[in-house]
């Protein structure tokens, strides 16, 4: 099993510290969230409550995910990075792979692109993208970012861009791309890609999942074998939980290992601490 630490609602001040850590820990990478902007009043539910309620408090840090990674990537020497979940559909095609790659050239191929089709509608209009459609957008930004990615010239001609003949460097090693998202449509978008990766809910909950993905893959021809599946789970914390995640296909957990000794209020100095800990007491080698 792979371990990631999360990054999500952290003093961004503190980012270097912990990453640094995990590197010397022996964490596996680390998870980087992403949201431009937190607007103080939504038309929107968020979908990830019982209550449509956001699990994050005003004023709480979003850096924008690529500048972190390419900063964090020149600090460590074996983590990798996880975006959970970045959004393509609310940026254009263009910068957002110039963004990607260059933080993925920095980090010499330990990047790993989760991403997902996004919730906030209000988000969309405010960076004047269209909410509507926004996973067949996805899905073609995808494409058009692979070929932006690889070396030499590149033409496009889709639904939604058309690409005249033209090259971005620098060419980045490989970019995994990991799509996430509960629904059905969202499963069946990541088995076309090279992984899963999911939201905070019960061991039970991903297994389901990864059951689902297994069938898909199946219909396309295709085994887990060489695909990866990420996830939090929100009731597991001993080694037997973890080793029956494992078992079920599950390959890697973002955690926030402090929250099982310190709480949300730790430290800087508690949340190493923890890290220590949590690492200790699962005997991770």
């Amino acid at each position: 099993m792979k371990f990631y630490v999360s990054m999500a609602f952290l003093d961004t001040r503190e980012a270097v510290e912990i990453a640094r850590a995990a590197d010397e820990l022996g964490y596996d990478g680390m998870g980087i969230p992403d949201h431009v902007v937190n607007l103080e009043t939504l038309r929107t539910p968020y979908p990830y409550t019982n209550d449509g309620k956001r699990r994050w408090e005003a004023f709480t840090d979003w850096p924008d995910p690529w500048v972190m990674i390419g900063a964090l990537a020149l600090v460590t020497t074996r983590l990798k990075f996880v975006t959970t979940v970045y959004l393509p559909a609310m940026r254009d095609p263009y910068s957002a792979a110039k963004a990607i790659g260059t933080a993925a050239y920095l980090a010499g191929g330990r990047l790993e692109l989760g991403v997902g089709v996004g919730w906030c509608e209000e988000e969309f209009e405010l960076l004047g993208q269209q909410f509507a459609r926004r996973g067949k957008r996805t899905d073609e930004m995808l494409e058009l970012m692979k070929k932006l990615w690889s070396p030499g010239w590149t033409e496009f001609a889709g639904e939604f861009y058309s690409t005249p003949r033209l090259e971005m460097e620098p060419t980045p090693p490989r970019i995994p791309i990991y799509v996430g998202g509960l629904s059905d449509i969202a499963l069946r978008r990541a088995a076309r890609h090279d992984g899963w990766i999911g939201d905070l809910i019960s061991t039970e909950a991903a297994l389901q999942r990864v059951d689902r993905l297994r069938e898909l893959r199946a219909e396309k021809g295709l085994t887990m074998d060489d695909f990866t599946v990420i996830t939090p789970l929100a009731d597991a914390f001993t080694p037997e939980h973890y080793a029956r995640a494992e078992a079920g296909g599950i390959q890697g957990i973002v955690t926030m290992p402090w929250m099982f000794y310190a709480g949300p209020s730790a430290s800087l100095a508690e949340k190493i601490d923890g890290m220590k800990r949590f690492r200790d007491d699962l005997r991770l080698d």
